[in-house]
């Protein structure tokens, strides 16, 4: 169970290490609002992750019927991408001065860790490549699953927990960076990031519902 266990936390790791928009959100939210927030968010896409493992765990019905909605999750994924994009402009252009916003150490407070996680866990889902991903999970346990029933959850465990490793150490580099940011720079940033999410979420939304 050792070797299934380390598999899981390999594709767990490997899954979530692409920095797309969660990855983007995960260190906005790390600068802009502090530690709480961007581990809630890296959880919550963590959480997202270990669901998707266990339902193929469970078998492939239910993976089969998420692949078949997977045009509306995008479709919704990728606008409320856009609205998180569309709000941190909003607060970039409604705030007066740059030194109203600080960096990570010593940010504002975060309206809730809930709303940090649960934004990021329904992304995740929403996201197709994330489904197409966990379609082939059940083929990297290789021999070690074989007369093994609980091999398939103990690879859930190790998804889970590599998923969340990196959530941890992006967070932990953010809080690194923005440690040696001025407030100036962290206001930049934070135009950057909400623009990317605005245009990636519009493109995600569009290009869905073109194709």
């Amino acid at each position: 169970m050792l070797e299934v266990l380390l598999k899981g936390i390999g594709i767990g790791f490997a899954i979530a290490a692409p920095v797309g928009p969660i990855g983007l959100l995960c260190i906005r939210r790390t600068l802009m609002d502090g530690r709480a927030a961007g581990l809630a968010t890296g959880l919550g896409a963590a959480t997202a992750d270990g669901v998707y493992g266990l339902m193929v765990a469970a078998g492939f019905a239910a993976t089969g019927m998420l692949v078949s909605y997977a045009n509306p999750l995008a479709i919704a994924g990728g606008v409320l991408v856009a609205i998180l994009g569309g709000m941190s402009l909003k607060g970039v252009f409604t705030t007066p001065n740059a030194s109203e916003l600080q960096p990570a150490g010593n940010g504002r407070p975060y309206r809730g860790v809930a709303v940090a996680w649960a934004t990021t866990f329904f992304l995740t889902l929403s996201n197709p490549m994330t489904i197409l991903a966990f379609v082939g999970m059940v083929a990297a346990l290789g021999s070690a699953a074989s007369g093994n029933p609980a091999a398939p959850y103990w690879l859930v465990m190790g998804v889970f927990t590599g998923s969340a490793l990196w959530w941890l150490l992006l967070v932990h580099l953010a809080l690194i960076a923005g440690s040696r940011m001025n407030p100036s720079a962290t206001r930049w940033l934070d135009f950057a990031s909400g623009s990317v999410l605005l245009v990636w979420g519009l493109w995600i939304a569009g290009g869905t519902l073109i194709n």
